[in-house]
C-alpha cells in the first residue's frame, strides 16, 4: 500500500485574542474546502467548530476543535489538519496542549484592535514550542481597520519579524482586496451569490503601484536574509527573481522563524480566506520539515529520536482528553512517528501499562471518521483507553519513548459545590472526574475544614461554564459558593532547627534526627529547592530522598490558613539515625514535622493572584474606570490610544475582580470592554492579611 507524502500535510492551527475572528475563519476554511456547505455563523450560535451548547450561546470558542480538510494548491491535494483554539484567557490550557503538537500556526489579528493582551500570550505560547507562523490581519472592512498599524504592534509589542506579502486595496467599508507582492497582482473579490469563492487577479491600480514597489523590495530584503544570493540579484536585475524562486525562500524563512508572512482580509466578507489557504500549503512547515521529535527512553535513561516515518517504530502524544455521550472517552494523539492500528496494543509510559486501543477516527469537529489506521504525521482521536491523561506518550511496545510532557498553569479561583439532592452525590463526583481528566487546570478536592467539595480552575468563566456543563451533560444540579481566591503562603526569614523524630511502641520502634535550614527560595525558583549538605554518612543516602519527600508534602499545607507553600529552600545540614529503628518513613514524618516547627518561625507571608487586566473603552469613561481601579488596589500600567479608543492595561489582585465585567457595563453604559489574564503572586499588604486570614478562619462553611 503506497504511504501517504507527508511533503502535503500541514498540522495548523489558529490562534488569537478573544473575538478576532478566529471561528468565522475556521467556518470560511470548511466552506472553501467543501466540507461544509453552508457557512455556520457565529452570532447566529451555528458555527460548526463551536459544537458545544455553551459555545454556541456564548458565541466563543471553549475547547479546542479538531477538523481534517483537503486544499488543493498547485495541481497537488494538501490534506489539512485545523485546531481552532479558544481566544478567552480562562481556557488557554487549550491552546497550550494544541500548540505543543502542531506544526505551523496562522495567528490572528483583528484590524481595528490589533495586538492585544491575549494576542501576547498566545504568541508567547507558539514561541515557547518554536512554532512557524503566518500573521492574518481579519475585519478589514470594520471602522477603524488599519494594516499598517497592526504591522508596527507585532514589531513593537511582540518583537517580531513581520513581513507584509500582501498589502490591502482600501479599508473599512472600502476594502475591496489585496495586492499580492510575490504575483504583484491585484486579487479581488465582487459581491455575488457564491460567497467569495471566486477571486479575480488584475493589474494593480495606478495609484497604489509606488507602494506595491516600496512593500516588494522590503519583502525581498527581508527573506533575502536566508539568501544572500537572492540579495544580491534583486540589486542586479530585480525583473530576474521568479515567483518560485521568492516563494521557495519565503517558506525557509518562515519556517526557520527569521520571518512571519503577513497578510490581511476579511473573513465575515469571504475575502482573502483562499489565499491564506494557498500560503499555509506553500509556507508552513510539513511534518517531514520539523523533521524528529526527541524524547527519553525509560529503560535505558537515553535520549532518542524518532523520525516523521511510517517504517520507524510508534511514538505519539496524546494532547486532549474529551467526553463523547456516544463513544466515551476520546483522546486525540498526534502521531509523531510510525503507524497506529484499529485494535493495536500500545504502551502508555507514564503508567507503564499497556493500553489497547479498539477505535480510531479522524474528527470532523465533534462528529468522528471512523479510520483503519493513522500514520506518522497526522492527527487522530482514539477510544479504549483505560487511563489516560493530557500529555502522555503512547508508544511501541518494544521501543518506549516519553515525549517532554506540558506544564499547565496553577488554579487561581476556587468555589464550593454540592449537588441539590442527596442522591446525585455519585453522579456529581463522576462528572467532576471526567471534566478534571480533560481539562488539567480544573482541579476538585475537598476542604479540610469544612468537608465540602471545592473546584479550582482559571477564572469566573472557567468555573461557571463547568458547572454548566455538569448541569447539561450530567444532568446533575449543584449549589455553589462564593468565589474564593486561591491564596499561596510564603516565608521571609531563615531558620535553622533541630528536629528529633522518635516512638517506641513496643518491638521495633522510630526514629529520625535531622539539622534543617528552611529559608525562601532563591528568585525564579517555584516549589521546594532541596540542598543536601550531609558529611560522611552521618544520614545515610537512602534517608535523604525521603526527607525531600517529606518537605514536598509539607508544602502543601502552610504554616498560616494551610495554603500551599509557593516556594521554599532547604537544607540538610546534619542528622543522626538509629540501626535499628530508623527507616524511611521515620525521616519523611521527621521532616514534615519540621517544616510545621520551622515555618511558623520564618516569618510567613500570604501570597495573592494578581491579574493583568486589559480595559478598552470610550475616552468619556477613562476617569470613571481608573478611579474605580485604584479602589481596587490597582495599578496602572499602560493608556494608549487604538482605533479611536482608549486601552488602559493595569494589574489589578483578583480578590478585587469579582463581578467586575458587570460593574464595568454600568460604569460604561455598556460600551467598555475587559480581558484579565493570570500575571504573578505578590504579597497581599499586611494589615489586608490578616483581614484576609480572620475571614478565613472564621468560615466553617463556604456555601
Amino acid at each position: 500500500m503506497a504511504k501517504q507524502d507527508l511533503n502535503y500535510t500541514r498540522n495548523i492551527g489558529i490562534m488569537a485574542h478573544i473575538d478576532a475572528g478566529k471561528t468565522t475563519v475556521s467556518e470560511r476554511i470548511l466552506f472553501y474546502t467543501g466540507l461544509t456547505h453552508r457557512i455556520g455563523e457565529v452570532h447566529d450560535g451555528a458555527a460548526t467548530m463551536d459544537w458545544m451548547e455553551q459555545e454556541q450561546e456564548r458565541g466563543i470558542t471553549i475547547t479546542a476543535a479538531a477538523t481534517t480538510t483537503f486544499w488543493k494548491y498547485k495541481d497537488t491535494e494538501h490534506k489539512i489538519n485545523i485546531i481552532d483554539t479558544p481566544g478567552h484567557v480562562d481556557f488557554t490550557v487549550e491552546v497550550e496542549r494544541s500548540l505543543r503538537v502542531l506544526d505551523g500556526s496562522v495567528a490572528l489579528f483583528c484590524a481595528v484592535g490589533g495586538v492585544e493582551a491575549q494576542s501576547e500570550t498566545v504568541w508567547r505560547q507558539a514561541e515557547k514550542y518554536g512554532v512557524p507562523r503566518i500573521a492574518f490581519v481579519n475585519k478589514m472592512d470594520r471602522s477603524g481597520a488599519d494594516f499598517f498599524k497592526v504591522y508596527g504592534e507585532i514589531k513593537e509589542k511582540l518583537g517580531a519579524n513581520p513581513v507584509p506579502i500582501q498589502i490591502p486595496i482600501g479599508a473599512e467599508e472600502k476594502f475591496e482586496g489585496v495586492i499580492d507582492l510575490i504575483e504583484m497582482k491585484a486579487v479581488r473579490w465582487y459581491e455575488d451569490a457564491d460567497k467569495g469563492t471566486n477571486y479575480f487577479l488584475e493589474d494593480i491600480p495606478a495609484d497604489l503601484a509606488e507602494l506595491a514597489e516600496e512593500w516588494r523590495g522590503k519583502l525581498v530584503e527581508s527573506v533575502a536574509e536566508v539568501d544572500d544570493a537572492l540579495l544580491e540579484r534583486y540589486f542586479d536585475d530585480p525583473e530576474s527573481i521568479t515567483q518560485e524562486e521568492l516563494k521557495a525562500v519565503i517558506r525557509k524563512a518562515t519556517i526557520s522563524g527569521v520571518i512571519i508572512p503577513m497578510m490581511c482580509g476579511s473573513a465575515f466578507k469571504n475575502k482573502g480566506v483562499q489565499r491564506l489557504l494557498d500560503s499555509v500549503c506553500a509556507f508552513l512547515p510539513s511534518p517531514l520539515d520539523n523533521g524528529h521529535v526527541t524524547g527519553i527512553n525509560p529503560w535505558t535513561d537515553k535520549e532518542e529520536t524518532r523520525n516523521a516515518d511510517v517504517d520507524e517504530p510508534l511514538a505519539g502524544l496524546a494532547f486532549k482528553i474529551a467526553t463523547d455521550p456516544f463513544v466515551g472517552r476520546l483522546a486525540f494523539i498526534r502521531i509523531y512517528s510510525g503507524r497506529i492500528n484499529g485494535g493495536d496494543t500500545v504502551l502508555n509510559t507514564r503508567t507503564g501499562k499497556k493500553e489497547r486501543i479498539s477505535r480510531l477516527y479522524q474528527m470532523h469537529s465533534n462528529k468522528q471518521n471512523p479510520k483503519d489506521f493513522i500514520e506518522a504525521g497526522d492527527i487522530c482521536a482514539a477510544v479504549g483507553f483505560k487511563d489516560i491523561r493530557t500529555g502522555d506518550t503512547l508508544c511501541d511496545l518494544k521501543h518506549p519513548i516519553v515525549l517532554e510532557s506540558m506544564d499547565f498553569p496553577q488554579p487561581v479561583i476556587g468555589i464550593a459545590i454540592e449537588p441539590k439532592s442527596q442522591k446525585d452525590i455519585d453522579k456529581l463526583s463522576q462528572g467532576l472526574s471526567k471534566l478534571a481528566e480533560e481539562d488539567p487546570t480544573f482541579q476538585v478536592n475537598t476542604d479540610p475544614d469544612s468537608g465540602q467539595t471545592v473546584i479550582r480552575g482559571m477564572g469566573e468563566l472557567h468555573l461557571e461554564i463547568l458547572v454548566d456543563r455538569l448541569r447539561r451533560e450530567f444532568k446533575v444540579e449543584c449549589n455553589q459558593g462564593a468565589p474564593q481566591v486561591a491564596y499561596k503562603e510564603a516565608i521571609s526569614q531563615v531558620v535553622e532547627l533541630r528536629e528529633v523524630f522518635k516512638k517506641q511502641s513496643g518491638g521495633r520502634g522510630k526514629f529520625a534526627d535531622i539539622i534543617v535550614k528552611i529559608e525562601p527560595a532563591d528568585k525564579g525558583v517555584t516549589g521546594l529547592q532541596f540542598i543536601d549538605l550531609v558529611k560522611g554518612g552521618r544520614i545515610p543516602k537512602e534517608f535523604i530522598p525521603p526527607v525531600q519527600k517529606g518537605f514536598e508534602s509539607a508544602l502543601l499545607n502552610g504554616p498560616l490558613a494551610g495554603f500551599p507553600v509557593d516556594s521554599l529552600k532547604v537544607s540538610l545540614l546534619d542528622g543522626s539515625f538509629h540501626a535499628v529503628d530508623s527507616d524511611q518513613l521515620s525521616f519523611e514524618i521527621c521532616a514534615r514535622q519540621a517544616f510545621k516547627s520551622a515555618a511558623s518561625k520564618a516569618g510567613p507571608k500570604l501570597l495573592e493572584p494578581i491579574m493583568k487586566v486589559e480595559i478598552v473603552t470610550p475616552e468619556e469613561y477613562m476617569g470613571d474606570i481608573i478611579g474605580d481601579l485604584n479602589r481596587r488596589r490597582g495599578e496602572v500600567s499602560g493608556m494608549e490610544t487604538k482605533g479611536g479608543a482608549k486601552v488602559i492595561s493595569a494589574k489589578v489582585p483578583l480578590a478585587e475582580q469579582f463581578g467586575y465585567v458587570t460593574v464595568l457595563r454600568t460604569l460604561s453604559s455598556g460600551r467598555a470592554t475587559s480581558s484579565m489574564e493570570f500575571s504573578h503572586y505578590q504579597e497581599v499588604p499586611k494589615a489586608l492579611a490578616e483581614k484576609v486570614l480572620e475571614n478565613i478562619k472564621g468560615r466553617t462553611d463556604l456555601l
